[in-house]
C-alpha cells in the first residue's frame, strides 16, 4: 500500500494538471490493475499527453492509427502497442526505422532507448497499470523539459542507427561464412524483427517433412553460425509454393519449420524455449510461382536471429 500511495503521490506532484480533471480515485483503480485494457490505456494515455478529443479515447486512438484496427476495447493492452499509443500521443519522432515503419515494435524500441521501459520486458507483454502509470510519468518528465526531450530523442536515434549497423554487419558476416563453406541456396539479410537466413529450394524426402541429408549438411553449417549469436531467439518460418490446397500448404509449412527447429535443437544451436516457429503456407512468396524456379525459391524455411529486447 506504500507503494501505490508514493505512485500517487509522484503522480500529483508530476501531472498537476492532468490530475486536476481526474480524480486520485481512478487513478489507484488502475494502479490496482494487473493487466490494463486498451479502452484504460487509451484514457490514460490521451489524457496525460493533453490530447483533444471528442468521444471515446479509445475510438479516436484506433481511428488515428494510435492503436492496432485489431486491437479491442477491453482486451488486455500490449506493452508494445501501448508503447506506439504513447509515442503518437505524446508527439514523439523516433529514429529511421520508426519513422518508416510507425510500428509498435519500433515504438517499444524507443522507449527502450528513451529509457521509459526501465525493467526486463518484452514486447507482446501485458500491462500492468503500476507500469501504465510509471511509464505516463516517465514521458512527462521528459516532454516537460524541452532539452531533456531533444537530448532523449537524439540519444533515441543514435542507439536505432547503431542498432541498425550492428544487424547490417552480422548479416554480412553470416553471408560471408555461407559463401566461404558453400552452403547452397541460403543467404541473409536484415528484416524488421531480426536478421533472417533464408533457405530456398529446402529438399525433403518424398512425402515426407524428414530432412534430405542435403539439407541436413548445410544446417550443421548454420547451427556453428547461431552458436557464434548466444542470447537472441531464433523464429523458424516455413514457406510452401502454391501448390495443393490453403489447409495443406499451411500443414506442410509447419511441419517443415518443425523439422528444421528439431534439427538445429539436435545440434545443440539452441534449446527448445529459444525458439519459436510458424507456418505460413504460400502467403508470402519472393518469387512467381508460375515458373519452376520461382516455385523453387518459394519453397523456403527462414531462420531469424531475433532482435535483443
Amino acid at each position: 500500500m506504500k507503494i501505490k500511495c508514493l505512485i500517487i503521490i509522484f503522480l500529483l506532484l508530476a501531472i498537476p494538471a492532468f490530475l486536476f480533471a481526474q480524480t486520485a480515485q481512478a487513478i489507484e483503480e488502475i494502479l490496482d490493475t494487473q493487466a490494463v485494457s486498451n479502452q484504460q490505456a487509451a484514457w490514460l494515455v490521451l489524457e496525460a499527453a493533453d490530447v483533444s478529443y471528442r468521444g471515446d479515447a479509445f475510438q479516436y486512438a484506433s481511428e488515428n492509427g494510435w492503436l492496432p484496427k485489431r486491437a479491442e476495447a477491453n482486451s488486455r493492452a500490449r506493452l508494445d502497442q501501448v508503447c506506439l499509443l504513447i509515442m503518437q500521443a505524446f508527439d514523439m519522432s523516433g529514429g529511421i526505422f520508426y519513422t518508416i515503419a510507425g510500428s509498435p515494435r519500433y515504438a517499444y524500441r524507443e522507449l527502450t532507448y528513451l529509457n521509459v521501459i526501465q525493467e526486463r520486458a518484452v514486447p507482446g507483454m501485458a500491462v500492468s497499470g503500476e507500469l501504465l502509470l510509471f511509464m505516463v510519468g516517465r514521458m512527462l518528465s521528459i516532454v516537460d523539459d524541452p532539452q531533456a526531450r531533444r537530448r532523449s530523442e537524439e540519444e533515441a536515434q543514435r542507439l536505432a542507427r547503431q542498432r541498425a549497423e550492428e544487424e547490417e554487419a552480422l548479416a554480412r558476416e553470416i553471408n560471408a561464412r555461407l559463401e566461404a563453406q558453400k552452403v547452397a541456396d541460403a543467404a541473409a539479410r536484415v528484416t524488421d524483427v531480426g536478421v533472417t537466413i533464408s533457405l530456398s529450394n529446402i529438399q525433403f524426402l518424398p512425402n515426407s517433412a524428414e530432412l534430405a541429408e542435403s539439407e541436413k549438411a548445410k544446417l550443421r553449417e548454420i547451427a556453428k553460425i547461431l552458436q557464434t549469436v548466444p542470447s537472441r531467439n531464433i523464429l523458424i518460418t516455413g514457406h510452401t509454393a502454391l501448390a495443393g490446397t490453403r489447409a495443406s500448404r499451411q500443414q506442410t509449412s509447419m511441419e517443415r519449420a518443425s523439422a528444421v527447429a528439431d534439427y538445429l535443437i539436435s545440434l545443440g544451436a539452441r534449446t527448445p524455449s529459444e525458439i519459436t516457429i510458424r507456418g505460413l503456407g504460400a502467403d508470402q512468396p519472393v518469387a512467381n510461382n508460375n515458373t519452376p524456379e520461382g516455385m523453387a525459391k518459394n519453397r523456403r524455411v527462414e531462420i531469424t536471429i531475433m532482435e535483443r529486447n
